[in-house]
């Protein structure tokens, strides 16, 4: 009783501290490469599904990967704002390659089960604390591209989830400042090894979370005072076309805020660190019968005003 009395109050505190402004035009930042670029480049997507502007271009001193340029703070970001207000060429979307907008973070957390509804499709109380765990950074891969069906694994499935960017270094951060630590949020698909995650390496789940290209994300990140609400936002996965996951993250149960509050008691996040918050319902493992991706599957991850990820399964 008094720990969901505590839950109502902090709830009520964030939802009055949050968002204090409606945001005015989209900062979307991407990293991009082009055939007439050397290596990968910062950018600014020009509207869900644009073009890309070309940071690196309007100021060259900028840092040509995210983590350096978050690491840089205020700095960085308002030259991304002036870049934003100016009228700077686009570069066409078919003549870029969309990277992840996040490359090599220091840490890649992960939560598990943080959907009530998703709880429910497995017959589980939901958590009383956060459920988490880890992928290794190495499986990360950009938003358009392949996911890779491991030879080792038979059972590899979809699942859609928000993914939080970190954008200051602490630890130990209250719940009710955690905002100010966030740069902003996308779209990831934490492709899961059921057999891996739940029958074999004594049921840890890393090995099954964490084989290469496992963790598309993309296809920018999309600052979080350009979002009226991150824990408002309809949420859904398609395979071949046919909507297997469909929910909002209204239904997260422990919110952005108290999730970085209860990770930074065990780590000191950095600038790119992603927090991959959970999948609502409608994973393969849990239909019946269980299905599970193969060879020539499209898989389209979509979350309301930050985009969608499409990856074709090999």
């Amino acid at each position: 009783m008094l720990l969901s009395a505590r839950r109502r109050l902090l709830t009520a505190l964030l939802q009055a501290r949050r968002w204090p402004f409606q945001p005015s035009r989209d900062m979307r930042l991407v990293q991009f490469q082009a055939p007439h670029l050397t290596g990968p480049h910062l950018g600014l997507e020009s509207g869900n599904g644009g073009g890309v502007i070309n940071l690196n271009a309007f100021d060259p001193t900028l840092p040509k990967t995210m983590v350096e340029f978050l690491e840089q703070g205020e700095s960085t970001l308002s030259v991304a704002r002036r870049a934003l207000a100016a009228q700077l060429p686009v570069l066409p979307r078919s003549e870029v390659t969309f990277l992840a907008p996040v490359t090599r973070p220091d840490k890649v957390v992960c939560v598990g089960m943080n959907y009530a509804d998703h709880c429910k499709e497995q017959n589980v109380p939901v958590p009383k604390e956060p459920i988490i765990f880890s992928k290794f950074g190495s499986s990360i891969v950009g938003p358009y591209d392949e996911v890779i069906l491991p030879p080792k694994s038979q059972e590899v499935d979809w699942e859609v989830e928000l993914a939080v960017v970190i954008g200051k270094k602490d630890k130990h951060i209250k719940a009710t400042d955690a905002m100010a630590y966030v740069a902003g949020f996308t779209v990831a698909h934490d492709v899961s090894a059921r057999d891996w995650q739940m029958k074999r390496n004594g049921r840890q789940w890393l090995l099954g979370k964490t084989f290469d290209t496992f963790c598309p994300l993309g296809p920018a990140l999309v600052t979080k005072d350009s979002i009226a609400d991150p824990h408002n936002l309809k949420i859904c996965c398609r395979v071949n076309g046919e909507v297997v996951q469909s929910s909002n993250t209204n239904q997260m149960v422990f919110k952005t805020e108290e999730l970085i509050a209860w990770v930074s008691q065990f780590v000191t996040l950095y600038p790119g660190d992603i927090i991959l918050t959970g999948t609502p319902p409608g994973v393969g493992v849990f239909r019946k019968p269980p299905v599970f991706l193969k060879k020539g599957d499209e898989v389209q991850c979509e979350i309301e005003e930050l985009g969608v990820l499409i990856n074709k399964v090999v």
